[in-house]
């Protein structure tokens, strides 16, 4: 399986991450990749950017080292209502949206009801593209729930290279993973892979991604990012790529 763009990175703006924009985008070309979304944590996220940041994404040129960028945001899902971090108008200017939880930003229960429907009242925003690292075991999930609505809302949903490292801080990501792999089989839903990466070399980085869809034999069909022009017919809102 060959991955046309990485929709899932961080430059040093999000406060923990170590490269520029030009050294991401760098990295992407020697790698072959004809895309990369760069998409910053939202301002929920402590030590990210400001509003304003991505209020001035429109000055970002689109095109570097024979790439194609995608400029937009990982926004946090902050309760059980599925509220995020940027507003709605904004976040449809973006080029590209993902919506995760991250535990530093969110404040409801903990539960795998009340993180269900948080993720499902999310899914129902006609500007999210794809929820983000839904495997962390800290953060149960209803899995079979979680690919339904998915389905049912154009929702991308992400294998996370980042999550599935042996060394990872989140929780049992493998098998939870394996669980939502086999739903979107099922069911019929797309996925994306994404590297998460937060440093220039990390870019394309999807070793760990490979081996889980392998152990489930999971069919490329279904892997929306395999290529540009499938990854824009794919994404849910209809933003002109």
């Amino acid at each position: 399986m060959n991955i046309e763009i990485d929709t899932h990175t961080h430059t040093l703006v999000s406060g923990h991450a170590y490269s520029t924009i030009c050294e991401m985008a760098r990295t992407a070309a020697e790698k072959g990749l004809k895309g990369l979304a760069i998409t910053e944590h939202a301002p929920g996220m402590p030590g990210s950017c400001h509003l304003y940041y991505f209020q001035n994404l429109h000055i970002v040129p689109r095109q570097r080292y024979g790439v194609e960028l995608l400029m937009g945001a990982e926004l946090n899902i902050l309760n059980e209502e599925g509220e995020v971090d940027l507003p709605a108008r904004l976040s449809g200017e973006l080029d590209l949206i993902i919506a995760s939880i991250h535990l530093p930003c969110y404040s409801g229960e903990k539960t795998k009801e009340k993180i269900t429907k948080a993720y499902l009242n999310a899914m129902e925003a006609d500007y999210i593209d794809i929820i983000g690292h839904p495997d962390d075991g800290r953060l149960p999930v209803d899995m079979k729930l979680l690919v339904k609505k998915a389905k049912e809302t154009g929702t991308l949903l992400e294998v996370n290279n980042s999550s599935l490292r042996p060394d990872g801080f989140r929780k049992n990501t493998w098998e939870n993973c394996q669980e939502m792999l086999r739903e979107c089989k099922a069911q019929g839903a797309m996925i994306v892979l994404g590297s998460d990466a937060h440093v220039d070399v990390d870019v394309a980085g999807y070793e760990y991604c490979y081996k889980a869809l392998e152990e489930c034999e999971f069919p490329e069909e279904l892997v929306a990012n395999v290529t540009m022009e499938r990854l824009k017919a794919s994404v849910k809102h209809g933003k002109k790529l």
